[in-house]
């Protein structure tokens, strides 16, 4: 099995992160108070939307938050700029996924600041995705060829796209709001607050999904990127990853034609795609059996066309998709 071109070479890492703490060095004794901008809020760098998400709701006006991915950019092919690296170690919190992002999960290590999130750490993981585009394989002789393939999620124990559960989200967002109590206690209360409303807010889209996916006319859907395990553990779906959780891998023809059996069977009438990569074998596996295609954002960045919307609101067209795939009820 070849590697995935997600590795992040060793050397231009760590060369990064040298060059970054140096710099952060170089400039640290010049510095005002810790982790603070010139406004007096707190500096968040957050890995990626999702994380940028639950900073800029739950930090309102007391923080200032960055991304290390940029919109449009898929978060797993991330490489950091020495300038990047430099500005980790001037955070007053970094927001992040372990086992997502190699490359910043070893900036992270190195950069010394005190308030390091990790989000998987937040809530419990699970292994999902595994199955899914190595049909031949099965159990634990796939785990472990699955670890070998550069899309590791065994550091961090499981499958990462915790987001796209409203109900994990929203322990991740609980344990957000605490560090950032912790980091910046002068506006604690404002942090539980706005906690407290985004909790309120995921909870009510959970009953949205729940509501809107208990009476289906299948409970099969596929998609290219396996990204959903979470979300079809809670709403008792069955997910059919394409390309299993790396979305440019490609499928072993053994498994387009049990994907193209299982369409049959299940009555499947829709090919999920997504927003940051091709839709190439969507397309095909649509083709090869009359099926439709639409998008299932699993929502690892925005991107311009989906300038202006927000986590929530493109929850809510994920499910109106699936709601329209699954012919709810």
């Amino acid at each position: 099995m070849n590697v995935r071109r997600r590795l992040i070479p060793t050397a231009a890492t760590a060369g990064a992160v040298a060059l970054g703490l140096m710099a952060v060095s170089a400039c640290s004794s010049s510095s005002g108070a810790a982790g603070k901008n010139g406004d007096g809020k707190l500096d968040v760098v957050a890995s990626f939307y999702p994380m940028q998400f639950l900073a800029e709701e739950i930090g309102g006006d007391h923080v200032s938050v960055s991304t290390l991915t940029k919109p449009g950019v898929e978060p797993h092919d991330l490489e950091l700029s020495p300038k990047q690296t430099a500005g980790l170690g001037d955070a007053g919190l970094i927001l992040y996924l372990k086992g997502l992002q190699p490359a910043v999960d070893e900036a992270v290590a190195q950069s010394g600041v005190e308030h390091a999130v990790d989000a998987a750490g937040l809530t419990h993981l699970e292994e999902h995705g595994t199955e899914a585009g190595h049909d031949e394989h099965s159990g634990e002789e796939h785990a472990d060829e699955h670890a070998e393939e550069g899309h590791d999620h065994s550091e961090a124990g499981g499958d990462p796209h915790v987001w796209l559960d409203p109900v994990k989200y929203s322990e991740v967002a609980k344990g957000v709001g605490k560090a950032l109590e912790k980091a910046d206690p002068d506006h604690a209360a404002a942090y539980k607050k706005n906690t407290d409303a985004l909790v309120g807010k995921l909870d009510g889209l959970h009953t949205k999904f729940d509501k809107g996916l208990k009476n289906t006319d299948t409970r099969t859907f596929i998609t290219t990127h396996a990204a959903f395990g979470y979300l079809a553990e809670r709403y008792h779906l069955k997910q059919e990853g394409i390309s299993g959780v790396d979305p440019e891998s490609e499928p072993s023809l053994s498994r387009m034609k049990t994907l193209q059996k299982t369409a049959k069977d299940d009555k499947v009438t829709t090919v999920f795609f997504e927003t940051l990569v091709s839709d190439r074998t969507a397309k095909t596996l649509a083709d090869d059996t009359g099926l439709k295609t639409d998008v299932l954002d699993p929502l690892e960045g925005i991107t311009d066309k989906s300038e202006g919307a927000d986590y929530i609101e493109v929850m809510e067209s994920n499910l109106a998709a699936l709601e329209k795939a699954l012919g709810a009820k």
